[in-house]
């Protein structure tokens, strides 16, 4: 059964067919400027386990995801600390990659730097001021001409009768930012001039010495390693207007291909709490947040994949205590069904993998749901219904096993530990992450208070090196 999403291009539910030979997909990376929040791992989450799906489906996937290493961002943050670009980009780069083990998240097959392909993003650039679609400002900046360009907007939807295109900006300005608002449609920089800001992070171009502009990359990156049209494009909701849509514009304009992307895979934004997720109301989350609140990332990988990817998702703490329960569940129900399979659990973990038949199984359903539109909601609807019927029938539980490699769900992630097994009441995370706030307030009297209210009522509380951990007294 082919896997099918809506395609934002088309604005229907497409089915995912490879042009040629393996599924070449384009997913953008992170910016490596500070460590990821949940907002982000919302995103790449949604596309992991896309991928993982569709090697369930027999497809064998090509998956590109770029390291943005040169931008506005990472120039301005590497020389307030006084070190060089690439230092700075990449100890968040491995803090990244980090993150994304502990998520349980494949590598790429590829993993392009924007610092390290230069050469082909100016060879671009080249080609876009060659045929018309760029031309080169006083200072040496490249801009495209988006009036060169009759399709721009198909992507976002935009109305060309009624688009003001502009050359520059409110200010009289020509737009010389990696990122804009969405309402400013304008030509925008392909490659920018040298600044005095920019200290040494510079290259040399048929222009004078700058640097590339931020959507410029994509186009060049994905281009060599998937060519000039190929078949997936992710990246979160935000990213439609204006980094997709100039994608588009640039590389179709550059190369001629249509269409640049078949398929173009959006995922909605997070809120958190019921709100938007921003520094000031302190609600932006790390992994390292989270897991020092008493979750793990198998618990945080639940909750960010539990909603369609089309929706806003509100990540709450009871999401994440619910996802705890649910891993609690299923991990019960294997566990039952691999003893009287007599099947260990290592055993099992080796049947985590694409290539089960779900057809006839009791995990059918869950699968269809997956292939519907990454219905994953539905999907785990149908897990939940079906895991009552699972017994030892070796069919069921290796349909089992592919349906938790495509989600990217260890059921036996922690299980060591007997407490992941008892249900921790919400009043007692509470008190528990009340008092890991206070002790890292140094609140020490207030701490002590609140891990006795939680004895009191028979829980323990025990610290870890990132964390607490909260476990049943026992008599």
């Amino acid at each position: 059964m082919n896997v099918s999403i809506h395609n934002t291009l088309t604005r229907r539910k497409d089915e995912l067919i490879p042009s040629e030979g393996a599924f070449r997909m384009y997913c953008c990376g992170p910016t490596v400027y500070g460590p990821a929040h949940i907002g982000n791992f919302r995103t790449f989450i949604v596309q992991d386990a896309l991928r993982r799906t569709l090697e369930c489906a027999g497809l064998k996937v090509k998956h590109v995801r770029n390291i943005t290493d040169v931008d506005d961002k990472t120039i301005r943050e590497s020389r307030k600390l006084g070190v060089s670009l690439k230092e700075f980009t990449k100890k968040w780069e491995d803090k990244f990659h980090e993150d994304c083990a502990k998520l349980n998240m494949l590598p790429p097959t590829i993993e392009p730097r924007a610092t390290e392909h230069i050469a082909e993003q100016l060879d671009m650039v080249s080609k876009l001021v060659g045929n018309g679609h760029a031309y080169v400002s006083s200072d040496g900046s490249v801009y495209f001409k988006i009036s060169s360009c009759p399709t721009y907007g198909k992507l976002a939807g935009l109305d060309r009768d009624n688009m003001a295109t502009q050359a520059t900006n409110s200010a009289g300005e020509a737009n010389n930012a990696d990122e804009y608002e969405r309402e400013n449609v304008s030509d925008f920089a392909l490659w920018k001039g040298r600044k005095p800001e920019d200290g040494d992070n510079f290259w040399r171009s048929p222009w004078g010495e700058g640097r590339p502009g931020w959507h410029i990359e994509c186009s060049a990156m994905s281009r060599k390693y998937l060519g000039d049209s190929f078949d997936l494009h992710g990246g979160g909701i935000d990213l439609c207007f204006p980094h997709h849509e100039n994608e588009i514009a640039q590389s179709e304009c550059a190369t001629g291909a249509v269409p640049y992307v078949k398929y173009w895979f959006h995922s909605a934004h997070l809120m958190v709490e019921g709100q938007k997720m921003s520094k000031s109301l302190g609600n932006l989350y790390t992994l390292d947040d989270l897991v020092a609140k008493g979750y793990t990332p198998a618990q945080i990988r639940y909750a960010l994949l539990s909603g369609h990817y089309r929706q806003q998702l509100n990540f709450t703490f009871k999401g994440l205590d619910d996802a705890k329960s649910a891993l609690s569940k299923m991990r019960k129900a294997a566990s039952s069904a691999l003893e009287r399979a007599n099947i260990s659990v290592a055993e099992f973990k080796k049947m985590i993998k694409p290539g089960a038949e779900f057809s006839g199984t009791i995990f059918e359903g869950a699968w269809n749901a997956m292939c519907d539109d990454f219905n994953v909601p539905r999907a785990l609807g149908e897990i939940f219904g079906a895991l009552p019927k699972l017994s030892g029938e070796k069919s069921d539980i290796s349909a089992f096993g592919s349906l938790l490699y495509a989600l990217g769900i260890d059921v036996f992630a922690g299980a060591e530990d007997s407490a992941e097994e008892v249900p921790v009441p919400d009043e007692i995370m509470d008190i528990a992450r009340k008092r890991w706030e206070a002790k890292k307030a140094k609140d020490f009297a207030s701490a002590d208070k609140l891990r006795n209210e939680a004895l009191e009522k028979g829980w323990i509380i025990l610290d870890k090196k990132d964390g607490f951990s909260v476990s049943p007294k026992k008599a």
